[in-house]
């Protein structure tokens, strides 16, 4: 059973105790692969890269802050495909050679997240990994889902990097 629909997508993701906040307004087509399990695949908006220069201008306002310059958009997209369930989201970032990661979440699950970073040797890189444990998992919606919330706290070993809160808005 796969059926696909073409819908407004909105993604969020907020920090409850870290000043970050993400928005990403786009379409992305939902793939029906069972009853109640769900691809959704978007393109997300390219990442800015800067290249920070190391040089301080004593005579600035701001002489702690190093300048930046030579920032540049990637022109390949980069894809964002989520598989949906009630059970489980699992989110995977992929494209054009910048931070890819993926992220596992189950309710009250330790889950694994993973960073692959830019390589600048042909030598592959090892991901960076962190746990997740996700508090609470919710999927809303009749027959296609709606709404996804996704409350968890992301970890490195023993050290708690912040608590998050990830939405996921479908229009229909």
């Amino acid at each position: 059973m796969l059926t696909h629909h073409r819908k407004p997508v909105c993604l969020s993701l907020i920090s409850t105790d870290l000043p970050f906040w993400s928005v990403v307004e786009t379409a992305g087509t939902l793939y029906q692969k069972d009853v109640d399990r769900f691809h959704l695949l978007l393109t997300a908006p390219p990442l800015i890269t800067c290249e920070v220069g190391s040089s301080f201008n004593c005579e600035d306002e701001d002489a702690l802050t190093p300048k930046m310059s030579n920032a540049y958009a990637p022109s390949s997209p980069r894809i964002l495909w989520l598989e949906i369930s009630p059970y489980r989201v699992i989110m995977t970032m992929q494209g054009n050679g910048q931070v890819s990661y993926r992220h596992f979440w189950e309710q009250g699950v330790y889950g694994v997240s993973r960073y692959w970073l830019p390589t600048e040797s042909l030598q592959p890189n090892d991901p960076i990994r962190l746990r997740n444990f996700t508090s609470n998992l919710t999927l809303n919606g009749h027959s296609l889902p709606e709404h996804l919330r996704l409350e968890y706290e992301l970890w490195a070993e023993k050290v708690q990097l912040g608590c998050y809160i990830l939405n996921l808005e479908i229009k229909h």
